[in-house]
C-alpha cells in the first residue's frame, strides 16, 4: 500500500546557507517482500541523522560501496569513509521501514538541483522496493519545487540500473563515474 501523505507532503526546501532538504518525521507505507516470500505491509519513514549514527553510517557505506570502489580502482581507508559520512552531513536522512533502520539518503540542493549526494540501502533490503519508493518520494518532491534530480553513480554499481529504469539518463561520464539528471 501506498500512503500519499509522503515525506514529500511535509518536506520544505530551504535557500538559506546551508541549502539543505529538511523532512519531518512523516511516513509512506510500502510493500516490503518478507524473507519467506511473502507480501507483508512495512512503513518507510525518514529521520534526520544524528552524529550518534556516524558509526553504523560508515559501516553502511563500507559494506554497500566498498566492492564498487574497489571495481574503480578505488582503496579508501577507514578515514576516508568517515569523512565522507561527514561530508554534507546535515543533508542525511535515515531511512526507516518500521523500528528498523534500512539505509541511508543524503539529498541536498546542488546547482539549483535537487542532488542525490548518497543513497545506500542495507543488502539484506534491497530489491524489496524500497529504492524505487525512495526515488519517487524524491522525484515528486523535485516536481513541487520545479528542480530537476541529479546524482552521481559509479561505472560499475548495480544502482545505475534503478536510476534508469527511473527515467534518469546519462549526461556526462568520466573515468570513474556516471553523472545523471531526472527531469520531468
Amino acid at each position: 500500500m501506498y500512503d500519499e501523505k509522503a515525506l514529500v507532503t511535509s518536506a520544505h526546501s530551504t535557500t538559506n546557507q546551508s541549502n539543505t532538504v529538511k523532512a519531518k518525521g512523516t511516513t509512506e507505507k510500502i510493500a516490503q517482500t518478507a524473507a519467506n516470500g511473502s507480501q507483508s505491509t512495512g512503513t518507510i519513514s525518514f529521520v534526520k541523522a544524528a552524529y550518534q549514527d556516524v558509526g553504523f553510517l560508515t559501516y553502511l557505506r563500507k559494506l554497500t560501496m566498498e566492492e564498487h570502489l574497489l571495481k574503480a580502482g578505488l582503496k579508501l581507508s577507514d578515514e576516508q569513509h568517515v569523512a565522507r559520512v561527514h561530508e554534507h552531513f546535515s543533508d542525511s536522512y535515515l531511512i526507516k521501514l518500521g523500528q528498523a533502520t534500512v539505509g541511508l539518503i543524503k539529498l541536498g540542493v546542488e546547482n539549483g538541483n535537487l542532488h542525490i549526494r548518497q543513497f545506500q540501502i542495507l543488502p539484506q533490503y534491497q530489491n524489496k522496493g524500497i529504492g524505487d519508493k525512495v526515488l519517487l518520494v524524491c522525484k515528486r518532491k523535485a516536481s513541487e519545487q520545479h528542480r530537476t534530480i541529479t546524482l552521481n553513480v559509479l561505472h560499475d554499481n548495480p544502482a545505475k540500473q534503478l536510476y534508469l529504469r527511473h527515467g534518469f539518463v546519462i549526461e556526462n561520464t568520466d573515468n570513474l563515474q556516471h553523472f545523471m539528471r531526472y527531469s520531468k
